[in-house]
């Protein structure tokens, strides 16, 4: 049983990357910020039953987590709906495969990530459907694994696997647009 009077001391530290992904979550700086701040309110009150020697930091990104998707997706009348029957595996590596990287050792992928900006990143990121950004964040940009995702996220592990694979491939999708809208591929690649 963990003692409440030393949550500040044990979570503070995490309070900047719980506010990136709650803005990551929300895509708005109020409602990130509200979002933070109800998760350690929440945290606060349940610090007495965390158990210490466990991940804490897992422990707030499922508060965070299940705030954001209790609080601000109860919200919205219906949830977001995406078909990604039509996510087409490997899309990238496909379309990139012509593309011949100029350092040795260096994929095509490597290269042509080298040419994206942030905000094109964060954008296409953004552009997923909320289930599998959470997922994808929660893998790539905190590097939670699957276990943890599973245990934040209260989905089987099979599910998160599913989730991450997904968003990666439509994450890969929207990268593509943004390579062609550069004329970084052609658009007779498109079609392959």
């Amino acid at each position: 049983m963990a003692d409440q009077g030393r949550f500040t001391d044990l979570a503070m530290e995490h309070m900047p990357a719980l506010y990136s992904a709650a803005l990551r979550m929300t895509r708005n700086p109020a409602d990130a910020e509200d979002l933070v701040q109800e998760t350690f309110l929440k945290s606060y009150r349940a610090f007495a039953g965390f158990e210490e020697g466990t991940n804490l930091r897992a422990w707030l990104y499922k508060i965070l987590t299940n705030t954001f998707i209790n609080s601000y997706r109860a919200a919205k009348r219906r949830p977001e709906k995406a078909d990604v029957e039509d996510v087409e595996d490997l899309f990238l590596y496909h379309r990139v495969g012509d593309l011949r990287a100029a350092g040795a050792g260096r994929s095509a992928e490597d290269e042509m990530f080298d040419t994206f900006t942030d905000d094109e990143v964060k954008s296409a990121l953004e552009s997923l459907p909320e289930a599998f950004r959470i997922a994808v964040l929660l893998a790539d940009v905190e590097g939670f694994s699957y276990k943890e995702i599973a245990n934040i996220t209260n989905v089987p592990i099979g599910t998160v696997m599913s989730r991450i694979h997904r968003g990666r491939k439509a994450l890969q999708k929207a990268l593509w647009g943004f390579a062609q809208e550069r004329g970084l591929v052609g658009t007779a690649d498109a079609g392959r």
